[in-house]
C-alpha cells in the first residue's frame, strides 16, 4: 500500500515539475517573441518554408499608382470622401512610396489624396533588423490606433509579418545580419514632436523606422483608418 502511495506521489511530483517547466518555457518563449528574437508559433511553417513557399511571390496591393504630385493635398478628406463616421472604412487602404516621400490614401483601390512623409534615418532598403533605421517594405495591416503624447497619433502596423520574419531569417542565413539581431517591432505611422513640422517639409528622415507625417495630416488620416486597414509600403 505504501509503495503504491509512493509511486503516486512520485508521479504527482514529476507531473507538477513537468508542467512548471513547460509553463516557464512558454513564458520565456513568449518573451523572446515579444522582443523579436523568436518566430511566433503560428508563423513557423511559413517562415521556414515548410508550407510550399520555396518561391516568394510578390504581392501588389495597389496596381494604379498616384500622380507624382501631392494629389488633392489642398483638399480636406471629408470634402473628398465625406464624413468619416458615415464612411465604410473597409474601402480605405494606404500606399507609401519611400522614394517619393509620399503616402496616398485609396478608396476602392483608387488614389484620392496624398501627403508628404519621411522615414527612418536610413531610408533606402528594406528593414531587416532592429536598429537598422530602415522603414519596412511589404503589405501590412493596422494593428491599432491611438493618440500619442509626443507624436499626436499613432497608427500601429502589424510588423513583423510572416514575410518580414522570412526576410530576417534569410538575412541571417546569408550573413547580412547577425544571429543575435532582433527583427524589431513597434512600427507605425505617426506625427512629429511639437514645433517640428519642418522635419517633413525638409524631408529629414528622423524616425527609427516609422512613417512620419505633419501632425495636422496624421490627425486627418487617423479619422479614416481602423484596425485591419491595409498599408502597402514600396521602395
Amino acid at each position: 500500500m505504501e509503495l503504491k502511495q509512493s509511486k503516486r506521489n512520485f508521479w504527482i511530483i514529476g507531473s507538477s515539475a513537468a508542467l512548471l517547466l513547460l509553463a516557464a518555457s512558454s513564458v520565456f518563449y513568449w518573451k523572446l517573441v515579444r522582443l523579436g528574437y523568436a518566430v511566433p508559433i503560428p508563423y513557423i511553417l511559413d517562415v521556414f518554408c515548410l508550407n510550399n513557399c520555396a518561391v516568394d511571390s510578390v504581392i501588389v496591393l495597389h496596381s494604379q499608382l498616384p500622380p507624382d504630385n501631392l494629389l488633392n493635398y489642398d483638399r480636406p478628406l471629408t470634402q473628398i470622401l465625406g464624413a468619416p463616421d458615415k464612411l465604410d472604412k473597409t474601402r480605405i487602404s494606404i500606399l507609401v512610396e519611400k522614394s517619393k516621400h509620399k503616402l496616398t490614401v485609396y478608396a476602392d483601390k483608387q488614389p484620392v489624396k496624398s501627403y508628404p512623409v519621411v522615414f527612418g534615418g536610413n531610408p533606402i532598403g528594406d528593414k531587416l533588423k532592429e536598429g537598422d533605421l530602415r522603414t519596412p517594405e511589404g503589405i501590412f495591416t493596422v494593428k491599432d490606433i491611438y493618440p500619442h503624447d509626443t507624436w499626436s497619433k499613432f497608427i500601429w502596423l502589424d510588423y513583423p509579418t510572416k514575410q518580414s520574419w522570412r526576410k530576417h531569417i534569410k538575412a541571417k542565413q546569408a550573413g547580412t545580419i547577425s544571429w543575435q539581431d532582433s527583427v524589431g517591432s513597434e512600427i507605425g505611422i505617426h506625427g512629429v514632436p511639437a514645433n517640428s513640422q519642418k522635419l517633413i517639409k525638409e524631408r529629414s528622415n528622423w524616425t527609427l523606422g516609422c512613417v512620419s507625417l505633419e501632425n495636422q495630416d496624421v490627425d486627418e488620416l487617423y479619422q479614416f483608418v481602423q484596425k485591419g486597414t491595409a498599408v502597402e509600403i514600396i521602395p
